[in-house]
């Protein structure tokens, strides 16, 4: 009779801080990079002094090794401490491992070194543990507590802005002071903050500055613009991120403000009704484009640049902040959580983009996210 196929070892040597396939793993946060490994379904963390005792108590997996240990075996009678890599190494070898699967993000440091102990690697393709794809009702009630910060967080925005009054040049005022993205932008953190959660480069974009998507923003807010602010803290405790954008206007709009605005708005429920398990997440892109185009906003290039809608209309959310998948390039399956986030950027006139979180479903889609949608304020 044939031996049954063994599992191949599975190794992650990682900072679970930064470290989203670690950080599943193990649930426990640590700032410098750990060995973890799971063979034959027993997973084995290799942890420093400094973090064995914790780990113990907080990690999920099944033996726990100190490095220095191993370490001192390598070391021998030297002076000077082996490098990491070398540690892993014999680590591995003492263990009899001969081959490990490793995630795509893997230091190559390290896979040389196991090369080099005839220890074969190979990186996996997409996700490192595919569990995370499908988000469980406890991660989705994690993700709803992420959202909940976040919402926090725009809700101090839009009580500042309430409160600032246009001034000299339409700059509006707050507490005496001229308001700045830096200000409101540093009232939502800290609010992030006090709320539990880690602020992670929140936008705060106002006139032709919110046309390039990814600028945070800087200098004067000013009365009757289109401010964006997107917010995407992550839960301290749980390492689940939240993300959600509102786009708001102090003051007045104009027709053309209010006509953008108002578009963006229509195209992100378009988005949402079509969204469910087995739709190819491009024909609901395309479909949003066509909608815009229709009413008077193509996405086009205009004088060297960009205006329309030309980035994604969303993408997964989880324990990183851009996780797989990429909505409009994939077919869309039960249990996903994926961000929808249609906008229309035009220098001039400015930019607007709404953002909700959803979970995918078999018959539609679940709306994660609850913060009321406002241009006026």
């Amino acid at each position: 009779m044939s031996k049954p196929k063994t599992k191949p070892a599975r190794l992650i040597v990682a900072t679970s801080d930064t470290d989203a396939d670690m950080l599943y793993a193990t649930k426990f946060w640590a700032p410098d990079p750990f060995i973890f490994l799971e063979r034959n379904g027993k997973r084995t963390l290799v942890l420093s002094d400094l973090e064995i005792d914790r780990g113990r108590k907080q990690a999920d997996a099944d033996e726990f090794v100190m490095f220095s240990e191993i370490e001192r075996e390598v070391q021998g009678k030297s002076k000077k401490a082996p490098p990491y890599e070398k540690v892993l190494a014999h680590f591995l070898k003492k263990r009899g491992v001969r081959s490990v699967v490793v995630p795509a993000n893997f230091a190559l440091g390290y896979a040389e070194e196991l090369a080099a102990n005839k220890i074969r690697v190979r990186a996996t393709n997409g996700f490192f543990w595919p569990e995370r794809e499908a988000k469980s009702e406890k991660e989705v009630g994690m993700m709803s507590q992420a959202l909940r910060i976040t919402e926090r967080g725009l809700k101090r925005a839009i009580e500042i802005l309430k409160a600032s009054k246009p001034g000299a040049g339409k700059r509006l005022r707050w507490n005496g002071k001229t308001l700045t993205s830096e200000m409101l932008r540093a009232e939502i953190d800290s609010t992030i903050l006090r709320a539990g959660g880690i602020p992670a480069g929140t936008i705060v974009a106002g006139g032709d500055l919110a046309c390039d998507p990814h600028e945070r923003g800087y200098g004067p807010l000013y009365a009757d613009s289109l401010i964006i602010l997107d917010v995407f803290p992550r839960d301290a405790k749980t390492g689940y991120f939240g993300d959600m954008t509102r786009t708001v206007l102090r003051g007045r709009a104009s027709e053309g403000q209010r006509k953008l605005w108002e578009t963006v708005k229509s195209g992100q429920s378009l988005a949402l009704k079509r969204i469910k398990a087995g739709v190819d997440g491009m024909t609901i892109h395309k479909a949003i484009q066509e909608f815009f185009a229709k009413r008077g906003f193509p996405t086009e290039v205009r004088r060297g640049r960009h205006v329309g809608f030309f980035h994604g209309t969303g993408h997964g959310l989880g324990l990183e902040i851009h996780e797989y998948p990429r909505l409009q390039k994939v077919v869309l399956k039960d249990r996903q959580v994926v961000t929808v986030e249609p906008g229309l950027y035009y220098p001039g006139l400015g930019g607007a983009r709404l953002e909700d979180v959803v979970l995918v479903t078999k018959t539609g889609c679940r709306i994660l996210s609850r913060f009321p949608k406002q241009l006026e304020i």
